[in-house]
């Protein structure tokens, strides 16, 4: 894909979601070592949208460098009157994901890990189901990568050197 990596300015307003935490403990010959895992999300709400992961030995530090992560590999994501323009279903690792456009109104079906990637992305209206892993670290990875694969009408209609009246004709 030539997908849409984007550079944020810094009058940018983007809104964090912390999607899980994991505590880790390394057992040493001197007794358990805690560590802690954070995955988060970011978004402006607008089809901007990144996924970022910290760990460190303490719990704000995770999430602090799991939201400096997460604004580092931002992409922009097509989202049309709320909703997405097709259906799509992607896998990433044990995870698959499944992405519906829904009629204004329906709200966001979803749950858990996906729930937090499309609303930081602005999605409004969409039916969404996971299937497979529910680890949300594979998760969030997949319904990312199903955005990122997901292509509006002037992408088509580019790709194949066409007006906007062709696509939907033919």
């Amino acid at each position: 894909m030539a997908n849409r990596v984007v550079k944020i300015n810094s009058d940018v307003e983007l809104k964090e979601k912390l999607v899980a935490i994991n505590r880790v403990t390394k057992v040493t010959k001197g007794g358990r070592t805690f560590t802690f895992a954070a995955i988060v999300v970011t978004g402006d709400g607008n089809g901007v949208i990144g996924w970022g992961l910290g760990k460190a030995g303490e719990v704000t530090a995770a999430i602090q460098k799991g939201m400096d992560a997460a604004k580092k590999n931002l992409v922009k994501v097509p989202v049309l009157k709320g909703t997405i323009p097709h259906e799509i279903e992607v896998a990433y690792g044990g995870a698959k994901v499944f992405l519906k456009p829904a009629a204004p109104g329906t709200g966001m079906v979803a749950g858990g890990a996906m729930r937090a990637v499309l609303e930081s992305a602005g999605v409004t209206d969409v039916l969404a189901k996971s299937k497979g892993s529910s680890n949300p670290h594979n998760l969030v990875k997949a319904t990312i990568k199903a955005l990122c694969e997901i292509r509006d009408a002037y992408t088509v209609a580019g790709d194949r050197g066409i007006s906007m009246q062709k696509v939907f004709r033919g």
